[in-house]
């Protein structure tokens, strides 16, 4: 207990004293998750929307694709697009691997089903009087999706906190893809890894505290502004 306690507090005073190293892990870990939660939902919702607004063959497939690749490992991901993003890969020549670009495009990838997902489900529980009255208005698809993002925003913000909280928290595809380069692509996530197995448990224990704080954060703000709603 009192090696926990020395190590604690000797990772609040890294907090607390804006060290250089510990807040740049943390805003290149906020950066790469905002940028691909921005991404992905870019796509996602208007993706998921469509899904709800439209009939087509497939459609059941696609949402069964849907809920099995939310649970894809993280490191399947980073496998293969290290495969495409390698020297010897097809997409080789763009030199994205080692990158803070390449985990982006990974952590897209894995939480684009998620917040597809969880899109078709906000969609799906909106008032069921919503689409037929706007398709007697006249509207467009456009305009119907538009209303739906209206009608279910917040259900929509939730789904954009799930995937951030998936992306502030992968390991895999940010070691694969990054490289844990310090000062360019290592994470929070991925330096917690390796400063505990090197022994500085303290600058570890900084992060996890940090860590914690951002997801609670980012929850707090979502259940806030639900709450006014």
């Amino acid at each position: 207990m009192d090696y926990f306690s020395a190590a604690f507090s000797a990772a609040l005073s890294l907090i607390f004293s804006f060290d250089r190293e510990v807040y740049t892990v943390v805003w290149t870990s906020l950066h790469i998750s905002i940028v691909a939660v921005a991404l992905a939902a870019l796509f996602g919702i208007p993706l998921g929307i469509l899904v709800v607004l439209r009939e087509f063959p497939g459609k059941r497939l696609l949402q069964q694709v849907l809920n099995t690749l939310m649970a894809l490992p993280t490191v399947v991901v980073g496998l293969l697009l290290y495969g495409l993003l390698t020297r010897q890969g097809a997409l080789g020549d763009l030199g994205l691997l080692y990158t803070i670009n390449a985990i982006i495009i990974g952590q897209t990838l894995l939480i684009l089903p998620i917040i597809w997902n969880l899109s078709i489900a906000a969609a799906s529980s909106a008032d069921p009087r919503l689409l037929p009255t706007s398709q007697a208005l006249g509207a467009s698809v456009l305009q119907q999706g538009a209303m739906y993002l209206n009608e279910v925003k917040f259900a929509l913000a939730a789904a954009m906190t799930a995937g951030f909280g998936r992306a502030i928290g992968e390991v895999g595809i940010a070691m694969m893809l990054g490289g844990n380069i310090e000062g360019f692509t290592r994470t929070m996530t991925t330096a917690i890894a390796l400063e505990t197995s090197k022994g500085e448990f303290e600058f570890a224990l900084a992060l996890g505290v940090l860590l914690l704080a951002v997801a609670f954060l980012v929850n707090f703000i979502v259940q806030y502004f639900q709450s006014m709603d």
